[in-house]
């Protein structure tokens, strides 16, 4: 019997047939069949093109756990706002109930005149700066058209991004010159606000070394009166008296124990030792801390950089030492311009208006372009 090559096409017809209706009955469930896509979307995802690197690969894998910090972070903003207010709170009533009295009552004229003008200076000076930092928008690019230079395109907010903005996933936005997200304002520090925040960290750290310095003494003295009380306490309330103390009439009648007398220090003396321990402890760690953070970002705007740029600019020295390059900060107009630049600095008298004393004024540019100079020079002559 002869094939013909109609008849075998027609024989490979019906097995593919039967072969897709057996597989059409033995299919999985259409949810998860939803879920082995996604999955096999998710491994193509991490070689989607030659381009993609281990930060790439590091990125996909651990955006669960980014994705839970900055929730967690974003509603626990106001948690740390309030942190901060109450701890700063409880310092201005120990040093107004129980410092301020005994200033007025021990220190010299000179002296009370000095820690009442150099402290409610650095008060106004925290409080302002700290409101300005939490209430004043970091700045963000434009989101409609417009002829603005770009660097390139945000993935998140599918925008274009100019020069020096970065996406915070916290506030779900891009940032003008974003520095990083700060809990403890409850936000972005960016082009807007970076001033604001550099100074409360100063000034905040300067008040806490105020306290730490002239609350030395108060300190140590409030320490071993505590270590003199627990002493007191320690004592028995009285000596029991027996045998020949009762005949010869020792005590009154009916009384067995000879009592001790009263403790020489009150409820209100152990309260007051334990808040002057409670402040200087408590100023002295931040101002530590604080400090620490405060010198870090005076050494960043002396470069005329941010933390971002700091990590952006340290790749590509890398990148181009490598090719035998060196790289240069093209934002970096000298540590004299750059502090002038940062903190508004247009004449002389500035540096008492603008940073001795409260300033609302603007940040130097739009936060949008940004003037490079390939030689340094006064940007602003002063």
């Amino acid at each position: 019997m002869r094939c013909s090559p109609g008849s075998v096409l027609n024989l490979l017809r019906s097995g593919r047939m039967r072969f897709c209706s057996r597989r059409g009955k033995s299919r999985l469930p259409l949810w998860l069949r939803k879920i082995w896509a996604y999955m096999r979307l998710l491994v193509q995802s991490l070689c989607f093109n030659t381009l993609t690197d281990s930060d790439v690969v590091f990125d996909s894998i651990f955006e669960p756990v980014f994705w839970t910090v900055d929730y967690v972070t974003r509603w626990f903003g106001l948690v740390f706002v309030c942190l901060v207010v109450i701890l700063t709170s409880s310092i201005l009533v120990i040093a107004y109930i129980v410092l301020l009295p005994l200033v007025l009552n021990t220190y010299s004229p000179a002296w009370i005149a000095w820690h009442i003008c150099y402290g409610h200076w650095n008060l106004i000076m925290i409080a302002f700066h700290y409101y300005k930092a939490a209430k004043t928008s970091p700045g963000y690019p434009p989101t409609e058209k417009n002829d603005r230079p770009f660097v390139s395109v945000c993935k998140k907010c599918i925008m274009p991004k100019p020069a020096r903005t970065h996406h915070c996933g916290i506030c779900n936005r891009c940032i003008l010159k974003m520095d990083h997200h700060c809990p403890w304002l409850n936000n972005c520090v960016g082009h807007f606000n970076h001033r604001y925040f550099f100074s409360f960290c100063l000034f905040m750290t300067l008040g806490c070394v105020y306290c730490s310095i002239s609350g030395r003494n108060l300190f140590l003295d409030a320490y071993s009166a505590l270590e003199r009380f627990k002493h007191l306490d320690l004592e028995k309330p009285g000596i029991p008296v027996t045998g020949m103390g009762l005949l010869i009439g020792l005590l009154p009648s009916g009384q067995t124990n000879f009592h001790t007398p009263a403790p020489s220090y009150t409820f209100k003396d152990r309260m007051i030792h334990k808040s002057i321990i409670y402040m200087w402890v408590l100023t002295s760690t931040v101002g530590v801390a604080l400090g620490a953070l405060t010198v870090w970002h005076a050494v960043l705007i002396s470069r005329g950089e941010t933390s971002i740029d700091r990590h952006i600019n340290k790749k590509e020295r890398r990148r181009l030492a490598a090719w035998g390059k060196v790289y240069r900060n093209p934002f970096n107009y000298g540590k004299l311009n750059n502090w002038k630049v940062f903190l508004g600095v247009e004449k002389r008298s500035h540096w008492v208006t603008r940073v001795l004393l409260p300033s609302g004024h603007p940040p130097y540019g739009d936060g949008l372009t940004w003037d490079i100079f390939p030689v340094r020079k006064d940007l602003i002559p002063v």
